[in-house]
């Protein structure tokens, strides 16, 4: 089977003919002749024909090495422009990116990143797509999917970017009517408005208190599955809202 020349001993060739000599070319690539004699005979093995012309006093390259000068000039050319291309390409991100996220928080925070992201790199596309369903990001084509949530599929990749604090909410009108309620057990005697979210059971709220954490059904006249729509429920002072502090704090 035919082996191909190593980009190494193009280079070692290259250094050889352009500079006459075996010693020379040991210097300028800081290795010993015995290594440039090894690469150049490697070389020309490789290549099955002979490249140098040797004597005491000079090294010049055969007609056969001619050629192969100016292709291996050529190819390495190529590679050190391959590579600087990809360097540039991982400096200035380009191209298409797909993300994915749900309603409320991309309307509100993913969003505007993107709109700024882009900006700061003009060569950059972003597809932006919101949903109300947990998606399958590489099943649909997703390059990132951000999500509020902690059940990740174990093939994902995840990062934290912050905390999703989640508060209990209620207008004043509200708990003039209905009074505040003192305990967990009472929230189930309370109107509260339900939001069926992406990854989260409907009607079921983990809530954090001094015992630890805690999961209480709860129920409503009014349910929506946007969370805006219930913030608005709860400002009207229509129930109870657990709600993202992100969302609740304005």
């Amino acid at each position: 089977m035919n082996k191909s020349p190593s980009n190494d001993d193009l280079r070692v060739f290259i250094n050889v003919a352009e500079k006459a000599s075996f010693a020379a070319a040991a210097v300028d690539l800081g290795v010993s002749v015995a290594y440039v004699s090894k690469r150049i005979r490697a070389l020309e093995e490789t290549l099955n024909t002979r490249l140098l012309h040797r004597t005491t006093r000079r090294v010049s390259v055969t007609e056969q090495g001619e050629k192969v000068l100016r292709r291996a000039k050529q190819i390495l050319d190529d590679i050190d422009q391959l590579f600087e291309e990809v360097a540039q390409t991982r400096q200035t991100p380009r191209g298409v990116l797909r993300i994915s996220s749900s309603f409320g928080f991309g309307r509100h925070h993913v969003a505007p990143a993107l709109a700024a992201l882009t900006q700061q790199y003009p060569e950059l596309a972003v597809r932006f797509e919101v949903f109300d369903r947990l998606i399958d990001v590489t099943g649909e084509g997703f390059d990132l999917d951000v999500r509020i949530g902690e059940e990740i599929a174990s093939h994902l990749i995840a990062r934290k970017l912050a905390d999703n604090r989640r508060l209990l909410c209620a207008a004043p009108a509200y708990l003039d009517a209905r009074g505040e309620p003192q305990t967990l057990a009472e929230l189930a005697t309370h109107e509260c408005l339900v939001i069926k979210e992406r990854d989260h059971p409907f009607g079921l709220w983990r809530l954090e208190s001094a015992g630890g954490e805690k999961q209480i059904r709860v129920q409503g006249r009014l349910s929506s599955n946007h969370g805006e729509i219930a913030l608005q429920w709860a400002l009207q002072g229509k129930g109870i809202l657990l709600r993202s502090a992100w969302d609740v704090m304005p």
